[in-house]
Protein backbone atom coordinates (compact mmCIF):
# COMPACT_ATOMS: atom_id res chain seq x y z
CA UNK A 1 0.00 0.00 0.00
CA UNK A 2 1.51 3.30 -1.03
CA UNK A 3 1.74 6.38 1.14
CA UNK A 4 -1.24 8.12 -0.48
CA UNK A 5 -3.51 5.14 0.11
CA UNK A 6 -2.44 4.88 3.73
CA UNK A 7 -3.10 8.57 4.28
CA UNK A 8 -6.57 8.31 2.71
CA UNK A 9 -7.41 5.31 4.91
CA UNK A 10 -6.28 7.06 8.07
CA UNK A 11 -8.26 10.15 7.07
CA UNK A 12 -11.37 8.03 6.49
CA UNK A 13 -11.02 6.28 9.85
CA UNK A 14 -10.49 9.61 11.61
CA UNK A 15 -13.61 11.06 10.03
CA UNK A 16 -15.71 8.03 11.07
CA UNK A 17 -14.34 8.21 14.61
CA UNK A 18 -15.15 11.92 14.81
CA UNK A 19 -18.71 11.33 13.54
CA UNK A 20 -19.21 8.59 16.13
CA UNK A 21 -17.94 10.83 18.93
CA UNK A 22 -20.09 13.70 17.67
CA UNK A 23 -23.19 11.49 17.55
CA UNK A 24 -22.51 10.19 21.07
CA UNK A 25 -22.00 13.75 22.32
CA UNK A 26 -25.31 14.90 20.83
CA UNK A 27 -27.14 11.96 22.44
CA UNK A 28 -25.55 12.72 25.78
CA UNK A 29 -26.60 16.38 25.59
CA UNK A 30 -30.15 15.40 24.68
CA UNK A 31 -30.29 12.99 27.62
CA UNK A 32 -29.14 15.73 30.01
CA UNK A 33 -31.72 18.16 28.64
CA UNK A 34 -34.50 15.60 29.11
CA UNK A 35 -33.41 14.99 32.71
CA UNK A 36 -33.41 18.74 33.44
CA UNK A 37 -36.87 19.09 31.89
CA UNK A 38 -38.08 16.21 34.03
CA UNK A 39 -36.81 17.83 37.22
CA UNK A 40 -38.33 21.17 36.19
CA UNK A 41 -41.73 19.53 35.63
CA UNK A 42 -41.61 17.79 39.02
CA UNK A 43 -40.71 21.09 40.72
CA UNK A 44 -43.53 22.89 38.89
CA UNK A 45 -46.13 20.29 39.87
CA UNK A 46 -44.94 20.33 43.49
CA UNK A 47 -45.37 24.11 43.72
CA UNK A 48 -48.70 23.93 41.89
CA UNK A 49 -50.05 21.32 44.31
CA UNK A 50 -48.79 23.22 47.36
CA UNK A 51 -50.55 26.40 46.22
CA UNK A 52 -53.82 24.63 45.44
CA UNK A 53 -55.91 24.60 48.60
CA UNK A 54 -58.47 22.25 47.10
CA UNK A 55 -57.83 18.48 47.13
CA UNK A 56 -58.41 18.02 43.40
CA UNK A 57 -57.53 14.35 43.35
CA UNK A 58 -60.68 13.67 45.39
CA UNK A 59 -64.03 13.08 43.70
CA UNK A 60 -66.01 16.31 43.41
CA UNK A 61 -68.97 17.95 41.69
CA UNK A 62 -70.15 21.51 41.10
CA UNK A 63 -73.63 22.41 42.31
CA UNK A 64 -75.76 25.48 42.89
CA UNK A 65 -76.79 26.35 46.45
CA UNK A 66 -80.53 27.03 46.48
CA UNK A 67 -80.81 27.95 50.16
CA UNK A 68 -78.81 27.89 53.38
CA UNK A 69 -80.68 25.96 56.08
CA UNK A 70 -78.24 26.79 58.86
CA UNK A 71 -74.54 27.42 59.29
CA UNK A 72 -73.42 23.94 58.31
CA UNK A 73 -76.30 22.67 56.15
CA UNK A 74 -77.15 23.63 52.57
CA UNK A 75 -80.02 22.88 50.22
CA UNK A 76 -78.71 22.38 46.69
CA UNK A 77 -80.25 21.87 43.27
CA UNK A 78 -82.16 18.62 43.05
CA UNK A 79 -83.54 19.19 46.56
CA UNK A 80 -80.56 17.45 48.20
CA UNK A 81 -79.15 18.56 51.53
CA UNK A 82 -75.43 18.96 52.13
CA UNK A 83 -73.89 18.74 55.58
CA UNK A 84 -70.47 20.37 55.87
CA UNK A 85 -67.96 17.68 56.77
CA UNK A 86 -65.68 18.10 59.79
CA UNK A 87 -67.38 21.14 61.35
CA UNK A 88 -70.35 21.87 63.61
CA UNK A 89 -72.10 25.22 63.95
CA UNK A 90 -74.47 26.26 66.77
CA UNK A 91 -78.00 24.92 66.33
CA UNK A 92 -80.77 27.07 64.90
CA UNK A 93 -83.51 24.57 64.06
CA UNK A 94 -82.85 21.60 66.28
CA UNK A 95 -86.09 19.72 67.19
CA UNK A 96 -85.01 19.30 70.83
CA UNK A 97 -82.82 22.36 71.42
CA UNK A 98 -83.51 26.10 71.51
CA UNK A 99 -81.50 28.33 69.16
CA UNK A 100 -77.92 28.51 70.43
CA UNK A 101 -75.68 31.58 70.68
CA UNK A 102 -74.01 32.46 67.39
CA UNK A 103 -76.31 30.13 65.47
CA UNK A 104 -77.86 33.08 63.66
CA UNK A 105 -74.43 34.57 62.93
CA UNK A 106 -73.18 31.26 61.52
CA UNK A 107 -76.25 30.98 59.30
CA UNK A 108 -75.83 34.53 58.05
CA UNK A 109 -72.13 33.97 57.43
CA UNK A 110 -72.76 30.90 55.27
CA UNK A 111 -75.68 32.59 53.50
CA UNK A 112 -73.55 35.54 52.46
CA UNK A 113 -70.84 33.29 51.11
CA UNK A 114 -72.74 30.63 49.17
CA UNK A 115 -76.52 31.13 48.85
CA UNK A 116 -77.49 31.34 45.17
CA UNK A 117 -73.93 30.58 44.08
CA UNK A 118 -72.16 27.66 42.46
CA UNK A 119 -69.84 25.74 44.76
CA UNK A 120 -67.74 22.61 44.50
CA UNK A 121 -68.46 19.69 46.79
CA UNK A 122 -65.43 17.52 47.55
CA UNK A 123 -66.18 14.10 49.02
CA UNK A 124 -64.26 11.88 51.40
CA UNK A 125 -64.64 8.36 52.80
CA UNK A 126 -68.24 8.73 53.97
CA UNK A 127 -70.66 10.18 51.43
CA UNK A 128 -73.83 10.40 53.58
CA UNK A 129 -74.69 10.86 57.25
CA UNK A 130 -77.42 9.05 59.20
CA UNK A 131 -80.00 11.55 57.90
CA UNK A 132 -79.03 10.87 54.25
CA UNK A 133 -77.48 14.30 53.92
CA UNK A 134 -74.50 14.57 51.58
CA UNK A 135 -71.25 14.98 53.50
CA UNK A 136 -68.76 17.27 51.79
CA UNK A 137 -66.06 19.87 51.97
CA UNK A 138 -67.42 22.98 50.27
CA UNK A 139 -65.28 25.25 48.12
CA UNK A 140 -66.27 28.57 46.56
CA UNK A 141 -65.36 29.38 42.97
CA UNK A 142 -62.33 31.38 44.15
CA UNK A 143 -61.04 28.41 46.16
CA UNK A 144 -62.25 29.61 49.56
CA UNK A 145 -62.82 26.62 51.86
CA UNK A 146 -66.18 27.27 53.57
CA UNK A 147 -65.74 24.64 56.30
CA UNK A 148 -62.46 26.23 57.37
CA UNK A 149 -63.77 29.80 57.14
CA UNK A 150 -66.56 29.04 59.62
CA UNK A 151 -64.05 27.63 62.12
CA UNK A 152 -61.63 30.55 61.62
CA UNK A 153 -64.45 33.00 62.36
CA UNK A 154 -65.31 31.21 65.62
CA UNK A 155 -68.69 30.17 64.23
CA UNK A 156 -68.05 26.42 64.19
CA UNK A 157 -66.06 23.79 66.03
CA UNK A 158 -63.70 21.38 64.29
CA UNK A 159 -65.13 17.85 64.45
CA UNK A 160 -62.06 15.72 63.80
CA UNK A 161 -63.32 12.49 65.38
CA UNK A 162 -64.94 11.44 62.09
CA UNK A 163 -63.12 9.49 59.36
CA UNK A 164 -61.82 11.95 56.79
CA UNK A 165 -58.50 13.17 55.43
CA UNK A 166 -55.81 13.73 58.03
CA UNK A 167 -54.49 16.88 56.33
CA UNK A 168 -57.94 18.46 56.45
CA UNK A 169 -58.24 17.49 60.13
CA UNK A 170 -55.00 19.35 60.82
CA UNK A 171 -56.22 22.33 58.82
CA UNK A 172 -59.49 22.56 60.75
CA UNK A 173 -57.78 22.01 64.12
CA UNK A 174 -55.35 24.83 63.36
CA UNK A 175 -58.27 27.08 62.40
CA UNK A 176 -59.98 26.36 65.73
CA UNK A 177 -56.80 27.10 67.67
CA UNK A 178 -56.63 30.44 65.87
CA UNK A 179 -60.25 31.32 66.73
CA UNK A 180 -59.80 30.24 70.35
CA UNK A 181 -56.63 32.29 70.75
CA UNK A 182 -58.47 35.41 69.59
CA UNK A 183 -61.68 34.63 71.54
CA UNK A 184 -63.74 34.82 68.37
CA UNK A 185 -67.43 33.93 68.17
CA UNK A 186 -68.34 30.96 70.34
CA UNK A 187 -64.95 31.17 72.05
CA UNK A 188 -65.74 34.65 73.36
CA UNK A 189 -68.31 33.21 75.80
CA UNK A 190 -66.94 30.22 77.77
CA UNK A 191 -70.32 29.10 79.10
CA UNK A 192 -71.96 29.17 75.68
CA UNK A 193 -68.98 27.38 74.18
CA UNK A 194 -69.26 24.64 76.80
CA UNK A 195 -72.95 24.11 76.01
CA UNK A 196 -72.13 23.87 72.30
CA UNK A 197 -69.48 21.20 72.87
CA UNK A 198 -71.84 19.20 75.07
CA UNK A 199 -74.78 19.12 72.66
Amino acid sequence: MNAVAVQEKLSSQGSSSFQARSSFGDSNKLFKVLILLGFAWIAFRTVQIQHDSTPRHAESIEVKVVRVIDGDTLLIQGDDRVRLLGVDTPEMKHPRLPPQPFGAEATQFTTQLVEGKTVRLVFDKERYDDYRRILAFVYLEDGTFLNEELVLAGLATAETQYPFRSDIKKQLSAAQEHAESLNLGIWSKPNDQKKLLEK
